[in-house]
């Protein structure tokens, strides 16, 4: 079974991948912008801004990870495309949050002032959907007309959203 997971920044993304991999034994994916910028050894931030105006940086991520998901049967794919890339994957599933919740979750995680992390999440995504609608046609803002399910994360913690996952997966081998 494989299964996609896709969110805004600070949705939890990576921490409920990690999580539903680890419960099912599944090999976790979640190749990301901060892995690409240490490979090419630049700064995240500046990373993300060459990636304003070279599309090939996110062709490149998005078809990376779904080489990486397809190689193997039993997968679980966490990426900000993950339900529109991974189209063969068997449960898609997005999260979501309040741009407060999801900026309050960075600043635990990275520091900095409240104002400064919630600015940099709603920016981040407006740059993000911009450019996934050039690139690929894709509105990522709109995740809940492509996924099998999708979960509020605001009031909720990685246990309970992994486990809501865990079960829709079950119900579908």
């Amino acid at each position: 079974m494989r299964i996609a997971i896709s969110s805004m920044s600070g949705c939890g993304n990576t921490t409920v991948t990690k999580l539903v991999s680890e419960r099912l034994g599944y090999p976790m994916i979640n190749f990301t912008f901060r892995q690409m910028a240490e490979e090419r050894n630049v700064d995240f931030w500046d990373f993300c801004k060459m990636a304003e105006d070279d599309y090939d940086i996110d062709r490149e991520l998005d078809r990376r990870q779904v080489e990486m998901a397809m190689a193997i049967p039993d997968c679980v794919l966490g990426s900000r495309l993950a339900i529109w890339m991974l189209e063969k994957a068997d449960l898609k599933v997005y999260l979501t949050a309040t741009a407060e919740t999801r900026a309050n979750r960075i600043l635990r995680r990275e520091g900095g002032t409240f104002e400064e992390r919630y600015n940099q999440t709603v920016n981040r995504d407006h740059h993000d959907t911009e450019r996934y609608k050039k690139i690929y046609g894709i509105d990522n803002t709109k995740g809940s007309e492509k996924a099998d399910i999708v979960i509020a994360t605001d009031d909720k913690t990685p246990d309970e959203i992994a486990t809501i996952i865990i079960e829709e997966a079950k119900k579908r081998q």
